[in-house]
C-alpha cells in the first residue's frame, strides 16, 4: 500500500514538473489517499496484532 502510494507520488512530482497540472493533481489526491489508508492499517496493525495468546 506504501509503494502504491509513494508511486503515485512519484507520478504527480513529474507530471508537475512538465506542467500537466490535472494529472499531478489527481495523482496527489490519490497517493495522499493511500498514504492515509495505509496509516489507519498500520495503526491497526499495531493495536490489534499484539494479542497475548495463551
Amino acid at each position: 500500500m506504501l509503494g502504491w502510494a509513494l508511486t503515485f507520488l512519484v507520478i504527480a512530482l513529474v507530471a508537475a514538473m512538465l506542467g500537466f497540472g490535472g494529472v499531478a493533481g489527481t495523482s496527489m489526491g490519490i497517493a495522499k489517499i493511500l498514504f492515509f489508508v495505509f496509516l489507519v492499517l498500520f495503526v491497526l496493525t499495531l493495536i490489534f496484532g499484539r494479542r497475548v495468546r495463551v
